[in-house]
This record gives structure tokens, sequence and C-alpha cells, in this order.
């Protein structure tokens, strides 16, 4: 769970985990500016890490994913702590990555009518299907929507593709789907309800304009090098002895 004041969710989020099929929970909080790391350990979450400078969502990232490669997961998936997306859809996640179906799985609020239902923001739901829709023309997929942070990955996913190289930033999510398409594994996505509410995290309007601003960014890159137009250093296999 990557955490940035996420101390008035993080309780709620956590109880609603489904411990029967989830090993461990890691806890990185971003240099939050309330009691998020000590709420983590309060309510019994063994891994938590606190950053001592904001790194941003993108930084926040790389070090779950180091923590849980450390840990020898066999299925890392990404929950955000704000109550957001619900944890009971992890058994169904997961599910798909241990039976060998998908190496990926996103949690689409697209998909059905989640997003709107849910309170998504109209403009955000517009910059979605647009951006979503380019990128599948530029990528050549078919996925509902790129940017949920819903997300699940098998241990074979995380190895293989260069995440430290990603931007620090929102953008991470969106070069990490390129590269795990360019890899050339499947992405399965499933229905998901989500939430938008008062103490949810959501970026503002000049956040979410830099942020699409990057989308593109990326969607040309996958296109250029999957054309070998030009070579991105995202795309080129980690060293994991050497990070």
């Amino acid at each position: 769970m990557p955490a940035y004041n996420a101390a008035n969710t993080l309780k709620d989020t956590y109880h609603d985990i489904p411990f029967d099929i989830v090993d461990d929970v890691i806890v990185v909080d971003d240099a939050s500016i309330d009691n998020t790391a000590e709420i983590a350990r309060s309510i019994g979450i063994k891994h938590v890490i606190r950053h001592e400078k904001n790194t941003g969502y993108g930084g926040n990232q790389k070090t779950c994913y180091d923590m849980a490669l450390k840990l020898n997961a066999d299925i890392v998936i990404m929950l955000h702590p704000d109550y957001q997306y619900t944890p009971k859809l992890i058994p169904s996640i997961a599910y798909l990555i241990a039976n060998d179906l998908f190496p990926v799985v996103l949690g689409s609020r697209i998909l059905g009518k989640g997003a709107l239902k849910g309170g998504m923001p109209i403009y955000k739901y517009i910059f979605n299907r647009f951006l979503t829709l380019f990128q599948n023309v530029l990528i050549g997929e078919k996925l509902s929507e790129y940017h949920t942070g819903y997300r699940a990955f098998s241990k074979e996913v995380l190895s293989n593709i260069n995440y430290q190289a990603n931007s620090d930033d929102f953008v991470f999510d969106n070069q990490m789907l390129s590269q795990i398409l360019y890899a050339g594994y499947e992405i399965a996505e499933i229905t998901c309800p989500t939430k938008y509410f008062t103490g949810a995290s959501s970026i503002n309007f000049r956040r979410s304009s830099i942020y699409g601003l990057g989308v593109l960014k990326t969607s040309f890159c996958h296109f250029f090098q999957k054309k070998k137009i030009w070579k991105y250093k995202i795309y080129q296999k980690p060293n994991r002895q050497n990070e």
C-alpha cells in the first residue's frame, strides 16, 4: 500500500483485506504529515517503511515493489490505503494470477458503471476515456482504462520490467503498463467499484493535466520503441543486482 496522509482511511482499508489468502501487507509512508506510519504499526502491519523525504507516487511504489520482491512474494497487489478501491476484490484478482490465467490484473473503474456511479468527476472521466482511446490506438491494445490504481502482478512480471527507470510522479503507473505490454505480457481486467469522497486521494486539475501530457509522451515512446525508431531506457531489462 503506497500511502500518503492516509491516517483516516488506512484502518478501514486494512480491515477489509481477506487475510485467508494474504500473507503480508506492506505500507510505505511517503513522508506523510499525519500519523499514517504509526497507525499502520498499531493495527499490526509488520512491514512499515517511512520515507524521510517525499519521493512522489512513483517513488513510493518503487519501494513497495522492492520490498515485495525482497519478501519473495508470488503475487503482488497494489491497493491504495485511501479506501477508494475495495479490498474485497483481492481473491478474484489473485485467482487469475495464481491459476496462470494472466500475469497482470487491473481493477477497472470503466467496465460497468463504477466510475461515474462512484463519483468520479466528469472531467476526469472524459480525460480517462480520451487518453485510453489514444493509448489503445498507439500501443495496439484494447484495455478499458490505463489509469486505475488497483493492479496486481506476478513475481515474474515485477522481476522482468525495469520499473526503477520510471518517473517518480503519477505517470509511473502508465509507464509500468507500457513496459508490461511491450514485454509481451497479457493484462486482464475486472470490474471494480470505486468511491470518491472527502479524504480519498485525488489529484487536482493541474496535476491531472501534467499527468495527461505524460501519458501522451509514454504512448509515443511505446510506439517509437515498438517500431524500432528510437530506444528508451524504461524498456531495457532490469539489473536487480545493481539496484
